[in-house]
């Protein structure tokens, strides 16, 4: 068997391959036999067709047959041979295929980057100190009592933060447009759902009003027949309710898993569990920083194989994400929305690989079960939580996976010149926000 291989770019290869001829025509001619053994022709007895009427009628489907075995084979040998470490199935295609001429296939393949890690030193990161104070634990609380207020009608004008039950249809000149108009829509004014400046003009009205709104869609609102465009909306107000906070007491609490009621106890839970957050929101904003980083000076190409596998996980996370069920084919949704993620998460895979192997790193099973420990107190039943983690292996290793992945973060924070700066509870997870926010229209300026 020779073969040669013809870099065609960074990383794609096309491997040439000749196998002698004599091969190939000797498991073509003991297919045949093998064949012949069992073939069952109209004016032959079992197993007594002349070899002439064999190669006749069987001889192509045997050739194809052994040629595509050999490809397979003889692909394997020779990226052994070359050292090649693909990244996802070739393409195999023979050149020539003829009986008495040796066989030649070329196999174009994409090989996983060499990657020689450059340093982010002088790459600068910025590190969150948050402390969570009693005053965040008590706005804290008070967003719970909202989230479970209930709503009563008044006799009044409507004020902010008050929700009005109310009549809508929306007009572009003199016509109504599609999809502008609603009945009994319950609406919490202040709560900026709507189109900027339709719920301002509600304070102030009563049930029973009805009034006209004006405003303007945005510029770069999702409907481009109303982006930019002048709008009035007749509304016809049914009923003004005003929010009623449930009190702080025995059974509010309880909602909460803190059993008694006793309030102590909740807030320090409350503050335990933001104390939490407000940690989980400094370490992705420390480590997007020191990967963004990562990828900024060490450009690799990322295979087109893992690229696609990637973007396939990025479908079916968005499909689960919006209900679309376990039956939707994620294949209807277009590679386009997720291939710049998917490629950038192949190669910041592909450096922290190299991080990990370079610096040796490895998870011990204690670590990994201080790890599962650390998880579990986010649930009733810790125990059971530990049980559960430890006696199935692939969550092992996904949180191996985890383990090593933040072993490399922190090397590479040791090359970085980090800035300690004081933030809020509500500053960090804004920034944390912010900063993802930021990530994704990143991608969508790079896949313009």
């Amino acid at each position: 068997m020779q073969v040669s291989v013809e870099p065609t770019s960074k990383i794609e290869r096309r491997v040439k391959v000749q196998v002698p001829a004599a091969e190939i025509d000797q498991a073509v001619e003991s297919r045949l036999k093998d064949t012949a053994k069992s073939a069952r022709l109209n004016g032959f007895r079992p197993g007594k067709v002349p070899m002439a009427v064999v190669r006749q009628r069987y001889g192509q489907d045997a050739r194809n047959e052994v040629v595509g075995e050999v490809m397979r084979e003889r692909y394997v040998q020779a990226i052994t041979q070359e050292n090649l470490n693909p990244a996802g199935y070739p393409e195999i295609e023979p050149t020539v295929n003829e009986s008495g001429k040796d066989l030649e296939f070329v196999a174009t393949l994409e090989i996983y980057p060499e990657v020689e890690l450059a340093s982010i030193e002088g790459a600068e990161v910025e590190r969150p100190v948050v402390e969570v104070t009693d005053a965040d634990v008590e706005q804290m609380i008070e967003t719970l009592r909202k989230q479970n207020a209930s709503w009563a009608e008044v006799d009044r004008a409507a004020e902010d933060g008050d929700q009005v039950t109310l009549d809508f249809q929306g007009f572009l000149g003199d016509e109504p447009f599609e999809g502008g108009s609603a009945e009994n829509h319950d609406l919490v004014i202040g709560s900026g759902s709507f189109i900027p400046g339709f719920e301002e003009q509600l304070v102030g009205v009563k049930a029973g009003d009805e009034t006209e709104i004006k405003v303007t869609f945005p510029e770069d609102y999702q409907a481009e027949n109303l982006a930019g465009q002048d709008a009035t909306f007749k509304v016809k107000v049914h009923k003004v309710s005003a929010q009623e906070l449930p009190a702080i007491d025995e059974a509010f609490i309880q909602q909460f898993g803190v059993e008694g009621g006793d309030i102590d106890t909740f807030q320090a839970e409350i503050k335990k569990n933001m104390t939490r957050e407000a940690s989980q929101a400094v370490d992705n904003r420390v480590k997007q920083q020191v990967l963004d980083a990562l990828k900024k000076a060490n450009d690799i190409p990322a295979p087109q194989a893992l690229v696609q596998q990637e973007t396939d996980a990025l479908k079916r996370q968005a499909a689960q994400q919006f209900g679309l069920g376990e039956d939707f084919d994620v294949s209807q949704l277009p590679n386009e929305l997720f291939a710049e993620q998917a490629k950038s998460r192949v190669q910041v895979g592909l450096l922290l690989a190299e991080v990990i192997k370079v610096h040796e790193a490895d998870a011990s099973d204690d670590e990994i079960r201080a790890k599962v420990e650390e998880l579990s107190q986010q649930y009733e039943d810790p125990q059971q939580v530990i049980d559960y983690y430890m006696s199935n292996d692939e969550l092992k290793n996904q949180l191996k996976s985890s383990i090593l992945e933040e072993k490399a973060v922190a090397v590479l924070l040791d090359q970085a010149t980090v800035k300690d700066v004081e933030m809020s509870y509500e500053e960090a997870l804004q920034a944390a926000q912010q900063q993802e926010e930021a990530a994704e229209e990143e991608e969508e300026d790079a896949k313009a």
